[in-house]
């Protein structure tokens, strides 16, 4: 009997080989990852400028910056411009794929304000700060680890200083989940994934990409401290947070 499951290697689409539960984001994927993002996360480029739009309330002359899961950086660079005017800021970015951030070196060559470090944002002792971003990032980090890592932001953070998040989310329900994996999968077929790219890039995140609920994230953020959290985007199961402290 034919099982494909035989071949560990799909591929995801953008060139990008997806290993079963195994997804990686060394390699190759550097080189394809900011054009496979903006055809599979919905709203992409807006959430970087919504992004933009929010540090212009929580960022101030002089301040330190950080961005968790800076991947090739594309964010940080533009947080860097958005906010060019105000002196001596400072902009940290963290990966721990050495590739990404090779990547994110390039892409930010010539700016003296930007930081690009290959750590890990778990073990990694924060200075104080007035802003933190995570697009799309402790999605990705072991379970056990996050809320150590929430609490460590909270802080670390200046009081008034915010904490901008965005994640894929679980719906609340087996109902509501069911509707929300039928629609993503329609937007990425409407974006040119064929069925077995999807597919392939599905399997290669077991085990790897752990979504929470709205409610589970919004806990996270309680219990390490905030109190003041809103949703600033959301699009079926893609959710940006604002937690201030």
């Amino acid at each position: 009997m034919s099982d494909d499951n035989s071949d560990p290697k799909k591929g995801a689409g953008d060139k990008i080989l997806a290993m079963r539960a195994n997804w990686s984001f060394d390699g190759d994927t550097p080189d394809h990852f900011v054009a496979h993002l903006r055809r599979s996360v919905p709203l992409y480029d807006l959430g970087h400028e919504l992004t933009c739009q929010l540090s212009d309330f929580f960022v101030h002359s002089g301040s330190t910056c950080y961005e968790i899961g800076v991947s090739t950086g594309e964010l940080i660079r533009r947080l860097a411009d958005h906010n060019a005017h105000k002196p001596n800021v400072r902009w940290v970015g963290m990966d721990s794929v050495e590739a990404m951030v090779a990547r994110a070196r390039e892409h930010t060559a010539g700016y003296g304000n930007i930081d690009l470090l290959v750590d890990d944002a778990t073990t990694f002792e924060f200075a104080k700060t007035d802003f933190f971003v995570s697009y799309y990032c402790v999605q990705f980090i072991p379970p056990r680890l996050r809320q150590p890592l929430f609490d460590k932001i909270y802080e670390s953070l200046n009081w008034g200083g915010a904490l901008v998040l965005f994640e894929k989310v679980r719906a609340p329900d087996a109902r509501f989940q069911d509707i929300s994996v039928a629609l993503y999968d329609d937007f990425k077929r409407g974006q040119g994934f064929d069925d077995s790219e999807i597919l392939a890039k599905t399997r290669s995140l077991r085990g790897v990409l752990e979504p929470y609920t709205t409610e589970a994230n919004r806990e996270y953020l309680t219990r390490a401290g905030f109190r003041d959290i809103v949703s600033v985007m959301k699009y079926v199961c893609f959710e940006g947070f604002l937690a201030i402290k």
